[in-house]
């Protein structure tokens, strides 16, 4: 199953265009394929015969990379595929090595990557663990032990950079470390993946050292070992062949069909490959491609070389930063959320007077302080405990949306995270049962997960779930902004900062009179498929009068 667009992870197949038995050409529409974004055609990047459907039209949900069909080179061929094989994972090795290799050479490849068992030592192999729910692949940041080391149950054998934070990784066994297969400082490891060996016996470690089954105990979770793998499917400068789909496309856009890379086996330009490089703006209109052939060597018009230099310095006026594993999580999940999710947005501005009052009060009678921010949590906190839905029924905590049933889960406590910016990126640790606790319980709860979230040390039940969010801005010189949700709760709200402003007031004599009053805005972001307008403006309303009267946060 390919991956027809950037946010695909399944697809179902729509109808085979092509039967078993076949005669299969580069470029070929094999079947159709809805993915997330549309129905597209799939075309054929290996010349052959369809010896075998495994996925039948119609199928839904198939997870990208899943077998969905074998082909053979020759058409004798085709009566040598078994007739019970199916598709799925368990069909996905045999798959790929018949399409990559002859019979004689996948047995001789199987046994120089995957070792037998029987010529190691007893032994356990450490795997990359997944340390919180959305993890699935990380960074080996450090390793706190060494080859040869004794290690006991608990003890922190290293340092693993997850999409949340970096986490101390604890041991489940017991034993000696023979052997380190991912160094420190290797990224992108996926869940799963071998990084260790662990044998019972001192003694067992240099026979897993000395055994090169030792070091290529990671190399058997390789799908494809990279000695077998298609060469030609490498993406390559300019093209051999062209499918028939692809210079359709080519001629309706007006590309140049040479600075288009080719992925295709032989070099062939394959409809995808179009498709890939309009959407990154890599192809170029024929034109301009024309100009960009002429050589260098030739003497250049006047308009040509005024405009040279500053191609060149555009070329050359940017740098490479690679993002940690959490900056790129808070990418991808920001961009599903406002994708995925219909944000709704409601205004309104608050009178802060009387909190800042209260904190004054807090301050010089009781000696508790506490910050703004504290109080809005509280604020908030309430506010969400008391809204009402439209038939009156309380809604305990913002609820969450079920994408795959299509419903809404309702929530049993209020459990506020709050956005807490830091050096590898945004964390959001979680003041669980907020409308419960006092606020100068939220006070030093907020100062000891900041400090944690800033330093990396945030624990995962620190950090994951939470019902609501919030985003405040108000030590910055920042009126107001749209705080995106996230995902999987149902609503945010971002704080401006507060700002003097005259307005009439009626005193107690009946007449109305300029005053000076401090104002703040909030802004809800919330998920429209969850809460209607007027659920909205229920709680904007409510937070407004948590505002106003601040008696109301001891109820």
């Amino acid at each position: 199953m390919p991956a027809l667009s950037p946010t695909m992870s399944h697809g179902n197949v729509v109808k085979w265009m092509k039967k078993e038995g076949d005669k299969v050409e580069v470029g070929d529409v094999l079947c159709e394929i809805e993915t997330d974004k549309a129905t597209v055609e799939f075309e054929s990047q290996e010349e052959g015969f369809l010896a075998k459907i495994l996925v039948t039209e119609g199928s839904k949900d198939i997870p990208v990379n899943e077998p969905i069909a074998i082909m053979v080179e020759e058409e004798d061929d085709i009566k040598n595929v078994p007739a019970t094989i199916e598709g799925g994972r368990d069909g996905k090795e045999e798959t790929s090595a018949h399409q990559v290799m002859k019979p004689d050479e996948s047995t001789q490849q199987k046994s120089s990557i995957q070792p037998d068992a029987s010529d190691l030592p007893p032994h356990v192999v450490l795997e990359m663990p997944a340390l919180s729910p959305t993890m699935n692949q990380g960074n080996i940041a450090k390793w706190w032990k060494k080859e040869g080391d004794k290690i006991e149950v608990g003890d922190v054998i290293g340092e693993i950079e997850t999409d949340k934070a970096t986490l101390e990784f604890e041991s489940l066994e017991e034993g000696y470390l023979a052997k380190i297969l991912i160094p420190e400082g290797s990224k992108d490891v996926a869940v799963g993946k071998p990084i260790a060996l662990i044998v019972e016996d001192a003694e067992s470690i240099e026979a897993i050292k000395s055994s090169s089954a030792g070091s290529s105990e990671v190399d058997t979770v390789k799908e494809v070992p990279d000695s077998v793998v298609d060469k030609p499917t490498e993406r390559k400068a300019g093209f051999t062949k062209i499918s028939p789909a692809a210079k359709l496309l080519i001629l309706e856009h007006g590309l140049e069909a040479s600075s288009i890379e080719a992925s295709g086996p032989y070099g062939t330009l394959l409809k995808s490959d179009v498709v890939a490089a309009i959407a990154s703006g890599k192809a170029s209109k024929s034109s301009a491609s024309t100009k960009k052939k002429q050589p260098s060597k030739e003497t250049p018009s006047k308009s040509s070389s005024t405009s040279k230099p500053s191609v060149t310095q555009s070329d050359n006026n940017y740098e490479d930063f690679p993002n940690s594993q959490i900056r790129k999580i808070i990418a991808k999940r920001l961009l599903e959320s406002k994708q995925k999710i219909p944000h709704l947005y409601l205004q309104s501005d608050v009178v802060l007077d009387p909190l800042l009052a209260f904190r004054k009060e807090l301050q010089e009678n009781h000696g508790v302080k506490v910050s703004v921010n504290d109080i809005v949590i509280k604020a908030v906190a309430v506010a969400l405990r008391n809204v009402r839905q439209a038939n009156g029924e309380k809604l305990f905590s913002p609820p969450f949306w079920d994408a795959e049933k299509g419903d809404i889960v309702m929530c049993d406590s209020v459990d506020i995270s709050i956005a807490v910016a830091t050096e590898k990126g945004l964390m959001t640790p979680i003041i669980k049962n907020a409308d419960q606790k006092s606020i100068s319980a939220i006070s030093l709860e907020v100062k000891e997960l900041a400090q944690k979230a800033r330093s990396g040390k945030l624990a995962p039940h620190e950090f994951q779930g939470g019902t609501f969010s919030i985003s405040n801005l108000g030590m910055y010189p920042v009126d107001n902004f749209c705080a995106i949700i996230n995902p999987p709760q149902a609503g945010i709200l971002a704080v401006g900062r507060g700002n003097k402003v005259v307005e009439p007031v009626i005193g107690l004599d009946g007449i109305e009179k300029p005053s000076v009053v401090t104002k703040m805005n909030v802004t809800l972001s919330a998920d429209h498929r969850i809460f209607d307008g007027q659920v909205g403006a229920s709680f904007m309303s409510e937070l407004r009068s948590n505002f106003e009267d601040v008696r109301r946060l001891l109820l």
